[in-house]
């Protein structure tokens, strides 16, 4: 870990959504805190035959918003998303859409799983009629990096181009990337983000064998992510996309620019423990919170909240709490924690992203979202959670997990911004 004396502050300016709730920050926000649901029956594609029949998919999202149709049919619904949660974010920063100093202008934006819809079906296309009828842009527009290179045309950002995929802390570690491209110097403004949007029949198929999804709420399906809750079943699989500007807070300055809070450490590990289930002794998250604590330079008892991971799986929910408490000895009962999750399910790797825009706000509003279907306590998950209704707090600093399959861990402190 690299010292915090020596680093450039980096700061919020922007912020962009797509989710389950809205294809906007407000509306996303509006929802989360009114305790509001965006899990809904598939309508994608036809999930009658699966044991998990819902998600939390997009209700309102036009791509020609924001790209015309023409470009629009060539670009994967990953890719769209990616660039219109872009978009607002360098919109609401007060940022011109070509960045004056695109040399110094970066992007990292990540997915867990891409547009493997796209692969898919030219894989079929190959299989059915040959390779002269298989789209020519099958692979470039199937490849992880599709995010971060529309972003990066779109606002001609000539920097360093970077994408992560890390499964479940993809959206979080896109973020400390992006980050650490500013503290060093090499960049000023760092257009940040994560992306998923597969909810296709092999996707849910495959999280149903893996028994991941739950089965009993196909027709509650409200009342199916309950993170915490003794009653959780899995989580839900949902899609969306959101997005950051980070900006070296001196070039901030300089422009006037609003501030919504200040990027403060983050971290990683990971547990090498298994390909999908948690390390049982969180050894893993505990390394992240510990580690991004003291890149932030600070100590766990100036944490206000906690934006939990909080999947609403049986194994995860426990093994968290487990590392909280570990983490933050008595404070941890002291600490507000909600899992925005219970409310958009879980977009993989969107969902540190989408995560971190909620610490943002709740930093800057002073209000804390709930955790929603909070209603059979249980004993191996004993913190404050915020159970089902939105709670007013003045929070300084908030901290962010997001731990994922493989044993991918990662954590972002997000403070007040104080000038001095």
């Amino acid at each position: 870990m690299s010292e915090t004396t020596h680093k450039r502050r980096v700061v919020i300016t922007g912020m962009g959504v797509i989710s389950p709730l809205g294809s906007s920050v407000a509306q996303t926000w509006e929802g989360w805190l009114s305790g509001k649901s965006g899990i809904r029956r598939i309508t994608q594609f036809d999930a009658s035959a699966l044991p998990c029949q819902i998600a939390g998919e997009i209700p309102d999202f036009n791509v020609e918003d924001y790209i015309e149709r023409k470009e629009a049919r060539r670009i994967p619904r990953s890719g769209q998303i990616a660039l219109a949660a872009a978009m607002q974010a360098v919109r609401d920063a007060g940022l011109p859409d070509t960045m004056p100093d695109g040399e110094r202008s970066s992007v990292v934006f990540g997915t867990a799983i891409g547009a493997a819809d796209r692969v898919d079906e030219g894989i079929q296309t190959l299989r059915q009629h040959g390779y002269n009828k298989v789209n020519p842009f099958v692979v470039p527009t199937g490849l992880p990096n599709l995010a971060s290179f529309l972003v990066a045309r779109q606002f001609q950002c000539l920097g360093p181009n970077s994408t992560v995929t890390t499964a479940c802390a993809t959206g979080t570690q896109s973020i400390g990337e992006g980050a650490e491209f500013i503290r060093r110097g090499v960049a000023d403004v760092v257009i940040v983000g994560g992306t998923e949007a597969l909810i296709q029949d092999f996707a849910i198929g495959g999280f149903c064998a893996m028994r991941a999804l739950p089965t009993s709420f196909n027709d509650n399906p409200e009342a199916a992510s309950r993170p915490f809750d003794s009653k959780r079943e899995g989580f839900l699989f949902s899609e969306g996309a959101a997005s950051l500007v980070l900006e070296d807070l001196e070039h901030a300055l300089a422009r006037q620019a609003r501030i919504y809070a200040e990027f403060a450490g983050h971290a990683s590990s990971t547990d090498a423990y298994h390909f999908a289930a948690p390390d049982p002794e969180a050894a893993g998250p505990i390394r992240a919170m510990r580690w991004a604590l003291r890149d932030a330079g600070l100590d766990p008892e100036q944490v206000d909240y906690i934006n939990a991971h909080g999947t609403s799986t049986p194994l995860n929910d426990p093994t968290e709490t487990k590392a909280i408490k570990k983490v933050f000895g008595e404070h941890a009962y002291k600490l507000a924690v909600s899992s925005t999750k219970s409310m958009i399910g879980h977009a993989m790797g969107a969902s540190g992203s989408l995560e971190a825009v909620a610490c943002t706000k709740v930093i800057y509003h002073g209000i804390i979202p709930p955790t929603i279907n909070y209603e059979n306590p249980d004993p191996e998950c004993d913190l404050d959670y915020t159970p089902n209704q939105a709670r007013q707090a003045q929070i300084d600093v908030a901290l962010s997990n997001s731990f994922g399959l493989g044993g991918q861990n990662a954590c972002l402190v997000i403070k007040r911004f104080v000038e001095a």
